[in-house]
């Protein structure tokens, strides 16, 4: 062991990390074994979910904050190389909830969906520890083993990410007003878990080796399986399947329960494959996603009812389907002829886009149509996505290896400063709660588009600061590490003003029948952003190509990225004025269930719409 006197700044974070996150988990398992049915208010199941998914995202973090460094300097990928493969990783990982989550709904149920993504995790993670002799991905055949493990970690996410914030909800009555409150428990469990993972597993994969830190989050991971696993009594019976007499019904001699287990691990195949071609997962992410919105638009325009409940005769469909065909057949014309596609591809794209709005444009002047409306105001949220997580992934991808060379980290590990953004939301986010509730009761709060407008700005303003930063210490010199903390500092502020807003935007605008559509395709843009990111890292390289990220080439593309997202977000602030007026905040109801959150019955419209406040609402 390493003799505490030569202690750097680096083992003292790592050290004081561990003894947080031991006393968080001493206290936590005190707090569970108590005899009462409930501690702090909330029911003993919420802890166990809490720590279930603080583990999985230690894991998934700890792993994240090595990926790109371990592709560069053990795989001996080029830096555009792995930052495709980082792109691409992170995309599936946002793609395959869609997936877990529909199989969870109608038959495994959120417990058996969460358990299943939990043990494929588990193993993903255990396999990442496989080094391989270190000779490169063109020499070592144990590269098909890493591949193996990112598609069980993919997959596993998919079955567990989308499930276990469910079985949160369901703890709770509709009714009850704990909810919020649980929700934001187990939100800084995330964070905590993000933090302590990218840290101890980042620290031991960099000062001790590779299997050391992806193995730290695969016991991580273990960790999290077992609390899931002995803390099933708590859960009250929630997230159980809808029918166990039809998941017990044979398929084909199979009983359907283990049918869907295979299908998981079919998918673990495909994902396999896939992982290995980041070309073509950016085809694919690109013709799904004009799938997927050409059928959000499909059922706004068609199938929703009018005011006067009336459905579309569809006179426009031929023009509508038209323009999406259009659109699927240009977006392969480059995949398939290359650079020489894009030309093609460019204005094929303008002309299937001309359609589609135009159909879009002549539904909209028949009739007025409050539902459909709000439909092409959650679309205008998901086109934001790709930008804002196509920049602030570039914290895993380009930054992590910029900071590794041309930052005075002062011994620091690389790795550890991708805690900083977990640790910004747990000391920001109470106080930004806060200050939408002080800005709306006196009438002035901003509007869900000038909040998210307002968060690409500052987005685009952390890479400005950075590149100030790097340019006033000279070419020669080391960038102080200050400059690190303001970038994280700023893309975490952008996130709070932009990532929980458009998610809160989503699922109150969502029809009832759509809104689990609405929100895979909210995550489906967050997955085409962290494929931008991808792509964005391979052009820091020298000559643009894809080589070795050099200091001048970053920092002349993050000027880029910065003016432009400034100029994006700015945009997005002028125009968000005239794109609320399709949210129809006034005519917004709720279900009338009878079984209604408390807050939801303080009047027309809806309670908790940016700027829509008891004490400012106008009255008619």
């Amino acid at each position: 062991m390493k003799d505490m006197a030569l202690w750097n700044e680096g083992d003292w974070i790592a050290a004081i990390a561990a003894v947080i996150l031991t006393a968080f988990l001493v206290v936590g398992a005190l707090a569970i074994t108590r005899p009462k049915e409930e501690v702090m208010g909330h029911p003993k199941g919420l802890y166990v979910l809490f720590f279930a998914e603080m583990w999985e995202r230690f894991s998934y973090y700890g792993m994240r904050a090595l990926l790109v460094l371990y592709l560069v300097k053990h795989w001996l990928y080029s830096d555009g190389g792995a930052s495709l493969i980082y792109g691409a990783y992170t995309s599936l990982v946002y793609i395959t909830p869609v997936l877990g989550g529909w199989l969870a709904d109608r038959y495994l149920g959120q417990r058996k969906a969460v358990l299943f993504g939990a043990v494929l995790l588990t193993a993903g993670h255990f396999f990442m520890a496989f080094e391989g002799d270190g000779s490169g991905y063109a020499n070592d055949p144990a590269l098909n083993i890493f591949w193996l493990a990112l598609a069980l970690i993919i997959v596993g996410s998919g079955f567990l990410k989308a499930n276990i914030s469910v079985i949160v909800g369901q703890l709770y009555p509709r009714t009850d007003v704990r909810r919020d409150s649980a929700y934001t428990i187990f939100y800084i469990g995330i964070n905590l878990g993000a933090a302590a993972g990218t840290i101890i597993a980042g620290y031991l994969g960099e000062t001790i080796g590779w299997a050391y830190g992806f193995g730290a989050a695969g016991i991580g991971m273990l960790l999290g399986l077992v609390v899931f696993v002995l803390g099933k009594p708590l859960l009250r019976g929630q997230g159980e399947p809808p029918s166990l007499e039809r998941l017990a019904s044979k398929v084909a001699g199979i009983k359907l329960e283990w049918l869907l287990y295979v299908v998981g691990l079919v998918g673990v195949a495909v994902i396999w494959a896939l992982i290995q071609f980041q070309e073509a997962v950016g085809w694919i992410l690109l013709a799904s996603g004009i799938l997927l919105l050409g059928y959000v638009l499909q059922q706004a325009l068609y199938r929703l009812e009018n005011n006067n409940g009336v459905v579309s005769a569809g006179s426009t469909k031929p023009v509508f389907f038209g323009g999406v065909a259009v659109l699927l057949v240009t977006a392969a014309i480059p995949w398939i002829m290359g650079d020489a596609g894009y030309v093609f591809g460019g204005i094929g794209g303008a002309l299937g886009l001309l359609l589609v709005v135009a159909a879009c444009v002549m539904e909209a002047g028949k009739s007025r149509n409050d539902a459909r409306d709000r439909v092409f105001a959650m679309i205008f949220i998901i086109l934001l996505m790709p930008l804002f997580w196509g920049l602030f992934e570039q914290a895993g991808g380009s930054v992590n290896l910029f900071t590794d060379r041309f930052v005075d980290r002062q011994g620091v590990p690389t790795s550890l400063f991708q805690s900083i953004n977990p640790i910004y939301i747990i000391l920001l986010g109470p106080l930004f709660a806060g200050l939408w509730q002080f800005l709306g009761k006196r009438g002035w709060e901003p509007n869900t588009y000038a909040k998210m407008g307002l968060g690409i700005v500052q987005m685009g303003l952390a890479f400005i600061v950075l590149v100030w930063g790097a340019n006033a210490t000279g070419a020669e010199a080391l960038v102080p590490v200050l400059f690190i903390f303001l970038f994280y500092l700023l893309s975490t502020t952008g996130e709070l003003c932009l990532s929980p807003v458009g998610l809160s935007a989503i699922n109150r605008l969502s029809v009832r029948h759509m809104a689990s559509l609405m929100m895979a395709a909210f995550f489906f843009g967050t997955a085409g952003g962290n494929y931008v990111a991808g792509f964005m890292g391979t052009l820091m390289g020298e000559g643009g190509e894809g080589g070795e990220i050099t200091r001048e080439g970053a920092l002349a593309v993050y000027w880029q990225m910065g003016l432009v997202a400034a100029g994006i977000g700015i945009f997005v602030v002028l125009v968000s004025p005239l794109v609320k007026k399709l949210m129809h905040l006034d005519t917004l109801r709720d279900d009338d269930v009878g079984d209604d959150l408390e807050g939801q019955r303080e009047g027309p419209g809806e309670a908790q719409g940016a700027g829509i406040h008891p004490a400012t609402r106008p009255t008619n």
